[in-house]
């Protein structure tokens, strides 16, 4: 027997909506929200303005009693196209912002690189005087074997 004492729904017989119940439904429905859009209406001109600019979606459980301030729960404004200002800068995430840095730290290194400034510049430098050196030495040897010959 599954946990909880529940028994599982294996095996039976399903169970499927009449075509002609869902249309009763949808019927009674659609009358319901005529009626209710008849209402709306027929009232006065006056309690609509003042209905209006007062209100508020319905509230569910204890949500009329009691007043909620949740700040993480900030509703997303939607701005007019006027509004936006185009010419106003950007502010970029952390992580373009980060991405950007990294980009002109690697610049500003290449630069001094090239330039000779930086640590490794100057042991790849010193390598390469090396490394001349001693291939000099390597061609005058060759030459002094050949006159040899």
């Amino acid at each position: 027997m599954p946990r909880g004492g529940k028994k599982g729904h294996k095996g039976r017989g399903k169970q499927f909506s009449n075509p002609e119940e869902i249309d009763r439904q949808m019927k009674a429905q659609r009358e319901m929200e005529a009626n209710e859009g008849a209402e709306r209406g027929s009232s006065s001109g006056s309690e609509e303005e003042s209905s209006s600019d007062d209100e508020q979606p319905k509230r569910k459980g204890v949500e009329g009693l009691i007043e909620i301030e949740n700040p993480n729960r900030a509703s997303q404004k939607s701005k007019k196209v006027v509004e936006i200002d185009v010419n106003a800068p950007k502010e970029l995430s952390r992580r373009e912002r980060e991405e950007i840095e990294k980009q002109k730290a690697k610049e500003r290194y290449m630069k001094l690189h090239l330039e000779g400034k930086t640590e490794q510049a100057r042991a790849d430098l010193a390598r390469l005087a090396i490394i001349k050196k001693q291939r000099e030495e390597a061609a005058k040897k060759r030459e002094e074997q050949r006159k040899e010959k």
